[in-house]
């Protein structure tokens, strides 16, 4: 196909996509769609983009953004000298199978279930200060407007905020499915959208509302302890699958035994903060729809990145809608607030807010109130803006005290997004007696060997967050994590 078919073709695509985005968006939906649809084949070249911005009737620099954000998805490779071409990673698909279910014997008893959460649980009751990950700066959220927002509905005496709420707030719902629109491309009804008390009970309502005892679901490894032990709680088989540089990597022996769940964190991997790229994404989406499985994408961070370039959702990227996505308020706003959402499919949404309904109650309607309004009046991405520099000044600190001290010994990587830095051990140190050692020091950090289940996916190091340490605060426990790091790679090597 050569480029003038091709700027035909994009222009048709344009012509048919809905109206109140912004033109770059909508030029970036129909390039994206005509690429997953196949309609522009891999390796065709695109038109120069004063061609199409001409063909179209808008700006260059409108086309220059949607042809940059799909050469950051993978969608599009730009060739030096020779122009901007569909990307080849767009041909790999999954391997044809037909589907199977696996079945274990179910596990009865409640204390032989609560030994295996105990067991495998990471949750510390120190729960601040350097380096403990998976909290933000409360510090810097505006409670002062939130306050008055809050104080706004009481003083309403909404009757309705003091009942239950069938699926939730009704407004609220509206604002997130136009605020994920805009961010995440994701084209939803509010009424697809449930609010729930935090991300946990959105992962055990799709575990009990999806699958039975002994079914199967792959966990990204390592992986979300807390998503892992919901779905132990809920006796599923948990499958292990090893993630690499570009997200969860299943073997051969995986796609050969589909399973009936899989839990992902594609734009922000935890802990390793790896990203998913396109042609996992696109051959896990189409192994989903053949085999009929359901995808769990946990969007724990999508807020929190420091890269000019939002990755799309799997939930938007999904035509056959086996995706469900959870999103979190927790990370970007404060844990205690204990709010998520879900959005589901269409066919899904009577059974999931029926049973969301019958197996937690909703409630909180008085703080749904309060969020809509926080969203609505703009409060929300104002403090998501300010939050990343915040949040980027501390990583980088962190990130250059390492560097300068352990180069050769430990390695920051990832933390392109999120709340936390993996930092990956060259040698072979024991990260958890490190963890002991530190914390008698009064510093905190989780090692990364503990978020495996699998011995061959194991990662040495340490999973430190940042987020809540004042810049000027970072160096001196930093240090401290640097002297026992040394002491110990030095008894290493008198013991060789």
């Amino acid at each position: 196909m050569d480029t003038r078919l091709s700027c035909e073709l994009i222009a048709q695509s344009f012509a048919l996509q809905p109206t109140g985005a912004s033109a770059r968006a909508q030029l970036y939906l129909a390039i994206r769609q005509a690429i997953i649809e196949r309609r522009l084949e891999p390796g065709t070249a695109l038109p120069p983009t004063r061609t199409l911005a001409a063909e179209l009737a808008l700006g260059r620099n409108t086309v220059v953004r949607a042809y940059d954000q799909l050469i950051v998805e993978g969608y599009l490779d730009s060739r030096v000298g020779s122009g901007t071409f569909v990307s080849d990673a767009v041909a790999s698909t999954a391997p044809p199978q037909k589907p199977k279910r696996m079945v274990c014997a179910r596990q009865e008893g409640l204390s032989r279930r609560g030994n295996r959460i105990a067991a495998d649980a990471l949750s510390s009751r120190v729960q601040t200060g350097a380096f403990m990950p998976g909290f933000p700066d409360v510090t810097h959220f505006p409670f002062a407007t939130w306050r008055k927002l809050v104080a706004k509905q009481m003083r309403l005496e909404q009757r309705h905020l003091a009942q239950y709420g069938y699926g939730g707030y009704g407004p609220l719902k509206v604002v997130l499915a136009e605020y994920l629109r805009v961010t995440r491309m994701m084209a939803c009804s509010p009424r697809q959208i449930l609010i729930l008390n935090g991300s946990h009970q959105a992962v055990d309502l799709c575990a009990r509302m999806l699958a039975d005892a002994g079914d199967v679901v792959w966990m990204e490894d390592p992986g979300y302890w807390g998503a892992r032990n919901v779905m132990t709680a809920t006796d599923l088989t948990i499958r292990p699958v090893a993630v690499d540089a570009q997200g969860i990597n299943p073997g051969d022996a995986d796609w050969e035994s589909p399973p009936r769940m899989v839990f992902v964190s594609p734009s922000s991997q935890y802990p390793t903060g790896a990203v998913m790229s396109l042609e996992r994404r696109l051959r896990l989406l189409e192994y989903a729809e053949k085999n009929r499985i359901w995808v769990i994408e946990d969007d724990y961070d999508n807020e929190i990145r420091y890269h000019p370039h939002p990755v799309a959702s799997l939930f938007g990227l999904s035509a056959a809608q086996r995706v469900i996505y959870v999103g979190t308020f927790s990370k970007v706003m404060y844990p205690g607030l204990r709010l998520a959402y879900l959005v589901v499919p269409e066919d899904l949404v009577e059974a999931f807010t029926t049973g969301n309904a019958e197996l937690y109650r909703e409630g909180r309607m008085l703080e749904q109130a309060a969020l809509a309004e926080f969203i609505d009046g703009g409060h929300f991405t104002a403090h998501i803006r300010r939050m990343r520099g915040i949040y980027e000044e501390r990583r980088d600190r962190l990130v250059e005290v390492l560097r300068t001290h352990l180069d050769g010994v430990a390695t920051p990587f990832g933390g392109s997004a999120g709340l936390h830095l993996p930092v990956r051990f060259e040698q072979p140190l024991d990260d958890v007696l490190l963890a002991a050692q530190a914390l008698r020091e009064g510093v905190v950090f989780r090692p990364l060997s503990m978020y495996s289940v699998a011995a061959e996916n194991r990662l040495c190091g340490m999973n430190l967050g940042f987020a809540a340490v004042p810049v000027e605060q970072i160096e001196a426990p930093a240090l401290k994590l640097v002297r026992l790091i040394e002491a110990e790679s030095q008894r290493l090597r008198l013991r060789a």
